[in-house]
């Protein structure tokens, strides 16, 4: 199996991200379309030099995920991106008054996020970014928008690993920098040796189908998209073990830039856009929305 395949087939054959999910893609005739985001004229923010330095560079640029569909996926064939963490960040460059034309999406990984958003190289960042507090020490948050649950993937004739409390001597994949495999050392679930971090999830699925290690480990949005695609390969085992408050990553001084981003996307849960944006996304999973809280402090 090619995971890049495996990632295609899941945006062409039906985003579903449970076993029972919904078939359909943005866009096509059976699925519902990310709604389209009105672009705000006009736009002032005051005091924000992040804001100032879009303005004068004339377009926004985006840190993002590119290898998780159905949340920050890039087509290899087309070059276009898709899913929910996408059109999240289509909706503030939209309300910050920037038009399609004037997004440039820049895929960072895990473990260079922070990096991107304090040395500028991204003007904000949406890519399942878990919000915490180690985190804030160097940038800032808005959000979260979305929460999600650190779960486990395993090869679907596997029946050793049936939760977290099972890994011990088992391999276990995540990417570098990231929380779920922060949290698999710091609550020892599986020895030191046993742990394979790399640069991206699809590189993890890769490395289970190849029985390289024993089980992949991130929020359970993410696994259940390669699970659905590959239903006769991966299943999802256990119940989530954590809460992952996703939020919008940016820079840490710029609490002018914060407050707008906030205030986007408040008025996105309040208005339906929100809803709308999940349902042609991550809802066609057949899982029901549940509507995050935003932090204002």
């Amino acid at each position: 199996m090619r995971v890049r395949t495996l990632a295609v087939g899941l945006m062409v054959g039906g985003l579903a991200l449970t076993a029972c999910g919904k078939e359909g893609t943005p866009g096509d005739a059976g699925g519902a379309t990310p709604p389209p985001q009105d672009v705000a004229t006009n736009v002032t923010v005051a005091g924000s030099p992040t804001f100032d330095q879009m303005k004068q560079r004339g377009k926004v640029i985006i840190g993002v995920k590119e290898d998780q569909p159905g949340l920050g996926y890039k087509d290899p064939t087309t070059g276009k991106y898709s899913g929910f963490d996408i059109e999240i960040a289509n909706l503030v460059a939209a309300k910050l008054g920037f038009k399609p034309d004037q997004i440039e999406y820049k895929a960072v990984a895990s473990a260079g996020r922070e990096a991107a958003i304090a040395n500028g190289n991204v003007d904000y960042y949406v890519g399942t970014y878990t919000i915490n507090a180690k985190r804030k020490e160097q940038i800032s948050f808005a959000g979260p928008y979305f929460t999600a649950g650190q779960d486990l993937l395993v090869r679907k004739d596997n029946t050793d690993i049936t939760g977290k409390d099972t890994l011990k001597g088992k391999k276990v994949c995540s990417v570098t920098g990231s929380t779920p495999i922060q949290r698999v050392r710091e609550q020892n679930l599986t020895e030191p040796g046993n742990i394979v971090e790399l640069q991206n999830y699809s590189q993890c699925v890769t490395q289970l189908d190849q029985k390289q290690v024993d089980a992949v480990t991130t929020d359970d949005a993410i696994l259940k998209g390669y699970a659905a695609q590959e239903q006769n390969k991966f299943k999802v085992v256990g119940k989530t073990f954590s809460e992952e408050p996703y939020g919008i990553g940016l820079p840490k001084t710029d609490k002018a830039f914060k407050d707008k981003v906030t205030e986007v996307l408040q008025t996105a849960l309040d208005d339906g856009t929100w809803q709308k944006i999940y349902d042609s996304t991550l809802g066609k999973s057949g899982s029901p929305a549940t509507k995050p809280v935003l932090d204002k402090s």
